[in-house]
């Protein structure tokens, strides 16, 4: 009894904290993700006789989305297609689930997120995890030896979701990825390219792009004394550097990793350090990363990827970073990785480190792997690929609570006009306008009521959005014409039968 009294007490305050939520107006993300929590309490309770009891909610980590969730989404998804197509990208598709050896050993530490499902017929199965491991498997599996394509699907990931965060264990991912054997830096350059081309059309506020390079990682790693059994996991540490403050990560390096404390010292001094060509230009010339083969040629590609940004007109967003480390394994060259900044001013200061005080998280990430193909081929023939990841839940999140913020109205179908009537028994002829507009292509709509009256038809359309009312009345018929009616302004014309398509199409055209 004890333990059912304490289940009630956490229920009690579990909803105290949703209902203070929804009267301080917080995000609707926020809310949901409280609310999970309060069914999940209920859950556990279950009824009087001890029975379970069963509750309506969606699985932790997943979530509904609404008609208007769905609008933002469908704007977001035309913008980020438009621009791979502008590119000339082509697309494919690969299965939810693949052979568990496809994905094991590709993301580092990241691989104890792997869902893994239970064994059906004899084949060890997995969820993917990302969609660039599907597309080197695809590429080496089909001896694909150049494409530039994109993929837009679900992923799913074992994390901790923090849902008001868009961090979710379900989600979208929208990948643009060159594969090719190509001069350097020319693909990559196009790759950040797009990620500036995305972020700016949608409007999300000021960003900023890292870029680094893992040869200039290695060579940093090397030549502070990391032994090589160790840079993979130590780049796992430094790539917590984002969210972390150094000193936590240096005890992290030390402390659980074994590194060496001067080691750790000597990789503080380089991954503090960010700007632009001037510094890649000082660290061409410094004595010890100069002399690493690997780390100089990192830094020269670095040079030119700066100059082909520059010709592209995107410098200004681009700051070379050395604490980029990007954790996953696969990663050869180029890698970067897009943050959202607060505001416009601190995007001015894009030589002074970024911390978590001024980037509220990544929405685009990517990177050069050029060895990822060949771990599927039989004879192990390399495929080059460099690619990017557009952080499409965390942009939804943003673009869901500035709307909300605004109270901006979001019509979450495309009608262009209600046909409506302003007499009874005009059903018939309200039937036989909207298949002529349904057959000239136009979308349009009808309340399905024989006598509708005219307030409900005009209120239906303040209510959905649809910014025009085709209304016919007895003495429309007999004019022959079809009284058009804007719903934002109320003015009204009338149009001939003729002339309506036209009309509406010229009306309903986007700007």
């Amino acid at each position: 009894m004890a333990d059912r009294a304490q289940l009630e007490l956490a229920i009690s305050l579990q909803g105290e904290k949703v209902r203070g939520l929804k009267q301080n107006k917080a995000s609707s993300d926020e809310i949901a993700e409280e609310v999970a929590k309060l069914l999940e309490l209920k859950a556990k309770l279950g009824t009087d006789d001890g029975k379970h009891k069963f509750v309506l909610k969606t699985p932790k980590g997943t979530r509904d989305y609404n008609p208007k969730q769905m609008a933002i989404r469908e704007k977001v998804f035309n913008i980020i297609v438009g621009c791979f197509k502008r590119h000339g990208a082509e697309t494919i598709d690969t299965p939810v689930f693949e052979l568990k050896e496809t994905l094991t050993g590709k993301y580092g530490e990241d691989s104890k997120l792997i869902y893994d499902l239970k064994d059906q017929g004899g084949e060890l199965l997995s969820l993917r995890y990302d969609l660039t491991v599907p597309f080197a498997r695809y590429l080496a599996m089909n001896k694909i030896t150049n494409i530039k394509r994109y993929h837009i699907a679900k992923v799913y990931r074992r994390d901790n979701p923090a849902m008001t965060k868009g961090r979710y264990r379900e989600f979208y991912q929208c990948d643009f990825d060159i594969a090719g054997q190509y001069d350097p830096m020319i693909p990559d350059a196009e790759c950040l390219k797009i990620v500036h081309e995305i972020l700016s059309e949608l409007a999300l506020g000021e960003f900023l792009i890292k870029v680094n390079d893992r040869r200039i990682l290695d060579g940093m790693f090397a030549v502070c004394g990391v032994p090589d059994s160790k840079f993979r996991s130590i780049c796992s540490s430094v790539d917590k550097l984002d969210k972390t403050p150094w000193e936590e990560v240096k005890i992290e390096m030390v402390g659980e990793k074994g590194l060496a404390p001067e080691a750790a010292d000597r990789i503080g001094e380089y991954v503090q350090r960010n700007g632009g060509l001037d510094l890649i230009e000082d660290l061409i010339k410094h004595p010890k990363l100069s002399e690493n083969k690997l780390a100089l040629e990192g830094l020269n590609d670095m040079k030119i990827l700066f100059q082909y940004l520059e010709l592209f007109g995107v410098k200004d967003k681009i700051c070379f970073d050395l604490s980029l480390a990007r954790g996953l394994d696969y990663y050869t060259g180029v890698i970067y990785e897009a943050i959202l900044l607060q505001n416009q001013g601190e995007a001015k200061q894009q030589n002074d480190h970024m911390d978590e005080s001024v980037g509220v998280g990544s929405v685009a990430g990517g990177g050069r792997y050029d060895g990822l193909v060949g771990m599927f081929d039989p004879k192990g023939r390399k495929v080059p690929c460099v690619g990017v990841s557009i952080g499409i839940e965390r942009i939804f999140s943003i673009m869901e609570q500035k709307l909300e913020a605004s109270e901006e109205k979001i019509q979450t179908t495309e009608t262009q006009v209600l046909v409506a009537s302003a007499q009874k028994k005009l059903l018939e002829e309200r039937m036989k306008l909207l298949t002529e507009l349904w057959n000239a292509g136009i979308k349009a709509e009808m309340l399905y009521k024989k006598n509708p009256k005219l307030l409900s038809q005009l209120q239906y359309c303040e209510e959905t959005g649809i910014p025009l009312v085709a209304i016919i009345g007895e003495q429309e018929l007999k004019d022959g014409v079809v009284k058009l009616r804007a719903v934002s302004s109320r003015e009204e014309v009338d149009v001939t039968r003729l002339n309506l398509v036209e009309e509406i199409l010229k009306r309903t055209k986007a700007p």
